[in-house]
């Protein structure tokens, strides 16, 4: 069984690299204020043996630009991002780009995301952007069933192969941020997810969360994050990172360590979320030497 090995966390990485106090538009904003270090932070995942580059395009959604002044910068900002992941993928000389699309709205909230036809529209114009410079889409932190079923039919807009990633509750992975059942995503799906995957999630609920999603059909994966816990701080409005807090045990070797047990539920796509660094991705390809791909 081969394993496709995603890129880790890219927001954390970002605002670590740069020193800059986290704002609203989390990486959005170090991007802005420092072109290149996206493209970094791309090559280091490849040289640790990423075989995909997730552009930095999740927090790029109008309502989180307008609210901050900068709307006008919507379609320049996906332009920015994907220049910089195509930089770094060119260099390394191969590998694939998966085209992120967040949540509206904010992470982890089911309950503020916009009705279906509000949403499918604004999930479609990203997908339009993304599509021509990328060779699949990543629905990241998706946290409902309403959810999967607007980014998945906003996303048919970009004409590419879409993988959906879906948040877990951290002390129950068999649910969905929304407390419905990852099972029930078959409801919604209805053949337009290539791959289905859990992410931004604490690592121990992504054993409970793969036999659910193996259950679906799709190939299917994870890829965890390192948060102590989602604190309600950070589910108020316009939240900033500084409000989570990193886990000090979450190791390169002990994440690697959870990487080998979804390989052996299964996974055949693994990578890193929030908190994850180049040195996680590392240790993962380490731990599943002789089963990840040779090449993207």
């Amino acid at each position: 069984m081969t394993v496709t090995i995603l890129d880790g966390g890219m927001g954390q990485e970002l605002l670590a690299r740069s020193g800059d106090a986290p704002t609203p538009l989390w990486s959005t904003r170090v991007m802005m204020d420092h072109p290149g270090l996206v493209a970094q932070v791309h090559a280091d995942y490849f040289a640790a043996g990423a075989e995909v580059a997730t552009t930095n395009t999740y927090a790029i959604h109008r309502d989180r630009l307008r609210a901050a002044g900068i709307e006008d910068r919507f379609a320049a900002l996906h332009a920015q991002a994907l220049a910089e992941a195509r930089a770094a993928r060119d260099a390394h000389g191969s590998g694939r780009i998966a085209g992120s699309i967040g949540p509206l709205v904010a992470s982890y909230r089911p309950e503020v995301h916009p009705p279906f036809e509000a949403a499918v529209p604004l999930y479609a114009e990203v997908a339009g952007l993304l599509g021509p410079q990328v060779d699949l889409i990543l629905c990241e932190t998706v946290a409902s069933l309403a959810h999967a079923d607007a980014v998945l039919a906003g996303a048919q807009a970009a004409r590419r192969p879409v993988w959906l990633a879906v948040t877990v509750m951290d002390t129950d992975g068999t649910r969905l941020r929304s407390g419905e059942a990852v099972a029930d995503l078959a409801r919604v799906l209805r053949g337009r997810a290539a791959a289905v995957l859990a992410n931004c999630s604490a690592p121990e609920a992504m054993t409970a969360a793969l036999p659910a999603l193996a259950r679906l059909g799709p190939p299917f994966g994870a890829y965890a994050n390192g948060f102590r816990r989602i604190t309600e701080d950070f589910l108020k409005d316009r939240p900033t990172v500084d409000a989570l807090e990193a886990r000090p045990d979450m190791t390169p070797d002990r994440y690697a360590g959870f990487a080998r047990s979804w390989a052996a539920q299964g996974a055949t796509i693994i990578g890193g979320c929030c908190e994850t660094t180049p040195a996680h991705i590392a240790a993962v390809v380490r731990a599943l030497d002789g089963t990840t791909e040779a090449s993207a």
